[in-house]
């Protein structure tokens, strides 16, 4: 069954590469007018002029989503660009400096937890006001796997990948009865510009052995798979559901 998003407005952060593009392009693709936003202006701009070429109504804004100015702005410019906001996608993100606890710098788990927890939280926070006043909305966090399991030297990444998940829940216990959903996706080993970068620094043999040992269907995942469980999660097809973590991991967690 095909998914629409006609006469719709989508807004994807972390837009310019990997998980959030290919998010974005499915959106445009279901009949959406999408914000893409990242931090990088040069790529989100390509990226929404990539989409705008192919007849996608599109909007580029540059954000960081740890300045909750940039957040207000982002979502502001939204609703000024296209009057309303009915579906989003958090998803910007990034991974910590490999330590073991012990030796994590307090510098980098500020970092981590400034885009990968606090962002979330700062863009829930703008997106609900604006979905509040519809009296609709859907919004799906962008977890991980590593929200659901512990992960040696990857303490802070995962410590804010599980806070994401309770930003989430408590969330859409709120927003139940107002018409709005709130659910987040946990993406497994995925084939992303951010998996290419840890295999180039080193951590493809740590990567294969994890994807050989745990992951049942013994592939990596591939960026549009994550894109159809958000889309189906923000679509009236997912109407019942809320507050959910969906695993998409090719059967990594199920053990």
């Amino acid at each position: 069954m095909q998914i629409s998003f006609e006469n719709k407005v989508a807004l994807v952060t972390g837009a310019a590469s990997g998980l959030g593009l290919a998010t974005a392009s499915a959106f445009a693709k279901a009949g959406a007018a999408v914000v893409l936003a990242d931090w990088n202006e040069k790529e989100v701009q390509a990226a929404a002029n990539g989409l705008s070429d192919e007849g996608y109504k599109t909007l580029a804004v540059t954000c960081d989503v740890s300045d909750d100015a940039q957040v207000e702005a982002m979502v502001k410019k939204t609703v000024a660009e296209f009057g309303r906001l009915d579906a989003a996608y958090n998803n910007a993100g990034i991974q910590n400096v490999l330590a073991e606890t012990a030796d994590s710098p307090r510098d980098d788990y500020d970092r981590v937890m400034s885009v990968n927890l606090r962002g979330v939280w700062s863009c829930m926070k703008f997106e609900l006001q604006v979905m509040r006043e519809q009296g609709s909305g859907a919004i799906v966090n962008c977890s991980s796997l590593g929200g659901l399991i512990g992960g040696n030297q990857r303490g802070t990444y995962h410590a804010a990948k599980h806070g994401v998940i309770g930003f989430t829940k408590s969330a859409a216990l709120e927003y139940a009865t107002r018409g709005i959903r709130v659910n987040d996706v946990c993406p497994g080993m995925i084939q992303t510009p951010m998996s290419d970068k840890m295999i180039a620094e080193g951590q493809g043999p740590e990567l294969d052995k994890m994807l050989q040992t745990f992951v049942p269907m013994k592939r990596l995942g591939r960026a549009e798979e994550i894109a159809d469980a958000v889309l189906w999660l923000c679509s009236d097809m997912a109407s019942y559901v809320t507050g959910q973590s969906i695993s998409v991991d090719g059967g990594y967690v199920m053990r």
